[in-house]
């Protein structure tokens, strides 16, 4: 090969790539609106992304890719444990995390501040990413429910949660609600003796936490719960 040929190959390949790079960008500038929901971008959202800001949520946590990774991505952190949760979890932190080997620091949220945050998180988790961060894909959780959830082979487990409405409060695969954590979170976090232990009762485990307590299951029933959740976060991880 000569040098001239090499000279060539480089400098068309670079453009190639360049011309490449430039289409693509425009078409994803053409999709931004589509894609992040640009209608429900009203002030309370944008105040909630300033609130964000403000608080350096950013030192701690990722979200859509940027930040730092000492503490959970909040890409999808609506969905995965609910307004109140998250309500919950700016105002008492401490308490929330009762137990756990890395607390999140009191930022001094005001109310106000607290509705903005959760409309901006709940903005950013309807962000249309392709399923981004995996960990969190609605694919996967709809997959894992099925599974679970199947009447031929439902877990005595599965069917106290059911029993229980547990999924009127908490969601699972692409079942259930959002108010509280996402149920294969907890279970993929959680020890199943952690998880019957707070079952019974949730404020002498974590005191700021608005569960109530589900006492009138015996000690079996509470670990055959605690037992289901730890198997769907194993299942939804496959």
């Amino acid at each position: 090969m000569t040098l001239l040929t090499a000279k060539w190959i480089f400098w068309g390949g670079t453009l190639a790539s360049l011309a490449v790079f430039g289409v693509l960008t425009v078409d994803t500038h053409r999709q931004l609106d589509a894609l992040t929901h640009a209608e429900r971008l009203d002030e309370e959202v944008v105040a909630g992304k300033r609130a964000f800001e403000r608080h350096n949520c950013n030192d701690c946590h990722t979200i859509l890719g940027f930040g730092a990774y000492y503490a959970p991505d909040l890409t999808r952190a609506w969905t995965r444990v609910g307004e109140s949760a998250i309500r919950r979890l700016l105002h008492e932190p401490h308490a929330a995390f009762a137990g756990s080997y890395r607390l999140m620091p009191r930022q001094g949220v005001t109310q106000a501040e607290a509705q903005q945050l959760v409309a901006f998180l709940r903005w950013v988790d309807g962000i249309e990413n392709h399923d981004w961060p995996p960990q969190d894909s609605p694919g996967r959780w709809k997959r894992s429910t099925e599974r679970l959830l199947a009447s031929s082979t439902m877990s005595p487990g599965a069917a106290l949660v059911q029993q229980e409405a547990c999924l009127g409060c908490h969601a699972l695969g692409d079942a259930g609600a959002h108010v509280g954590p996402r149920l294969e979170w907890i279970g993929g976090r959680r020890s199943a003796v952690w998880i019957a232990d707070y079952i019974a009762d949730p404020q002498a485990v974590a005191p700021a936490s608005e569960m109530p307590a589900f006492a009138q299951l015996d000690p079996a029933q509470r670990g055959a719960i605690a037992a289901f959740l730890v198997s769907a976060a194993a299942e939804a991880g496959r």
